[in-house]
């Protein structure tokens, strides 16, 4: 019988892993960062960079019997604010190592300039599918205010995809799966069937795979959410039993929830492919007739989700890019 998403916390905390959620300023609501009570005492992501996300990490740790200081290993899932941004504080507080995937690194220790390049990056990206200049300039005025809740992140202990963690009481191998940010690191406790999953898998909402720089630092965009889709494949068939996510409740039936959302891809593909057949368009065209006239600060995101999609249009043949020089259009074949 399948656990509740109640049961499935009770089931993590006996073997050792607790849930910490962490309040965030942004509309995803609380972070869920992860205590492993091991050696050495370890936390999984860390919430942003705020007063408010310290003092109440302060006070779970509390609970649970820990001080700051305590920390010994502290492991970030992925490169996004809300996962990372108190990591600095932290190892000042604890003297703690980092470990996070050596891919990834030099990106996050340079959490400044690579802000700055990943929003050169998406300037261009929007520019060149057309989102007028003004909403370009507002949302790289809104994403400048965002870094605050970031961080600088050194890491001393490089992980490398299909490698393990190991702590004293467990091992907890290491899965580099991309698509939601370039990078995504899940931890597999095979002997519990625990995977600790990050944003990877989020049990209400739809991961969204950002159009992004590849973490190797080339110009070239990914095709996130086709990249996305064969990560979750993977991790489809992984035997897991508890899913812990980055927000919300724990997942138990890991594969029906990807099923799932594997159908909503099918679905909204199809709907751009009417789009597209009515007539030419570019991608922002195409988010407007989705979803009306877009907040600015969803521009990205939206566009995001509309280029991924056309990307699985494009590799089955159904549609070609057309370009300008100015702004890519999508057009049925």
């Amino acid at each position: 019988m399948t656990a509740t998403p109640e049961e499935a916390l009770e089931q993590a905390a006996l073997a050792g892993i607790h849930c910490l959620p962490i309040p965030t300023p942004f509309a995803v609501g609380r972070v869920n960062c992860y205590l492993i009570e091991d050696e050495p005492l370890t936390l999984v992501d860390t919430g942003p960079n705020s007063g408010k996300a310290l003092d109440e990490l302060t006070a779970r740790l509390a609970e649970r019997g820990h001080e700051l200081s305590d920390l010994e290993l502290i492991v970030v899932t992925h490169q996004h604010i809300d996962h990372l941004g108190l990591v600095e504080i932290l190892v000042e507080h604890s003297g703690a190592e980092v470990a996070a995937l050596g891919a990834a690194a030099q990106r996050l220790a340079a959490f400044d300039e690579d802000a700055e390049a990943e929003d050169e990056f998406a300037v261009e990206v929007m520019l060149r599918n057309g989102i007028p200049e003004d909403v370009t300039v507002a949302l790289r005025s809104v994403s400048r205010s965002f870094r605050g809740w970031g961080s600088q992140v050194t890491v001393t202990r490089p992980l490398v995809d299909g490698g393990t963690l190991e702590l004293r009481d467990r091992r907890l191998e290491v899965l580099h799966r991309p698509g939601h940010s370039p990078s995504d690191t899940i931890f597999w406790d095979e002997q519990r069937r625990i995977l600790i999953a990050a944003d990877h898998l989020l049990p209400k909402i739809s991961s969204n795979p950002l159009i992004t720089r590849p973490l190797d630092g080339s110009s070239k965009r990914t095709q996130a959410l086709v990249t996305y889709i064969e990560s979750l494949q993977k991790t489809r068939e992984m035997p897991a039993e508890i899913v812990l996510p980055g927000h919300g409740e724990p997942i138990t039936e890991h594969a029906g929830l990807i099923d799932s959302r594997m159908n909503g891809y099918d679905r909204r593909k199809e709907k751009i492919h009417r789009l597209i057949a009515e007539r030419p368009r570019n991608a922002y065209e195409i988010a407007q007739a989705l979803w009306g006239n877009v907040a600015v600060t969803q521009a990205f995101l939206t566009l995001s989700e509309v280029i991924g999609h056309a990307d699985l249009l494009v590799n089955e043949g159904r549609v070609h890019e057309t370009d300008d020089g100015t702004v890519i259009r999508y057009e049925a074949t």
